[in-house]
């Protein structure tokens, strides 16, 4: 589970499957038709770098939050649209991208700034 602590708002808890390996993250959620509103998807890197993401093959829009090695929540991607593979990305360094449904971080204030940590994960990726 991650938990989002938004500048002047109330936590958010996201039920996270992580994508760790190589694979994991390159399928993502591909393919996926519905996503649980507190559920997610937590992308871990080996190292810090600069991450760029796509939606192909992603049927559901989803909000891209991209967090640094020391869970700070570096910038948000909101609303990428579905099977595309156009770049998204934010400017920086990120460790970690955490995928949630569209309008999820505009709902609950997740921006550049938020807090976040892991607390305990749901399942592997598929």
């Amino acid at each position: 589970m991650v938990v989002l602590e938004p500048l002047g708002g109330s936590a958010v808890q996201v039920k996270v499957e992580l994508a760790q390996t190589p694979e994991e993250r390159q399928r993502g959620l591909m393919f996926r038709k519905q996503l649980a509103p507190d559920s997610g998807m937590l992308f871990i890197f080996e190292r810090p770098q600069h991450n760029v993401f796509w939606m192909r093959n992603t049927y559901l829009p989803l909000d891209m939050i991209f967090i640094t090695e020391d869970w700070n929540v570096l910038g948000v991607v909101e609303n990428a649209t579905p099977q595309t593979d156009s770049p998204r990305e934010v400017p920086g360094i990120s460790a970690y991208v955490l995928e949630v449904n569209a309008g999820f971080s505009r709902q609950y204030g997740i921006a550049a700034g938020t807090k976040a940590r892991l607390i305990k994960p749901v399942r592997q990726g598929s």
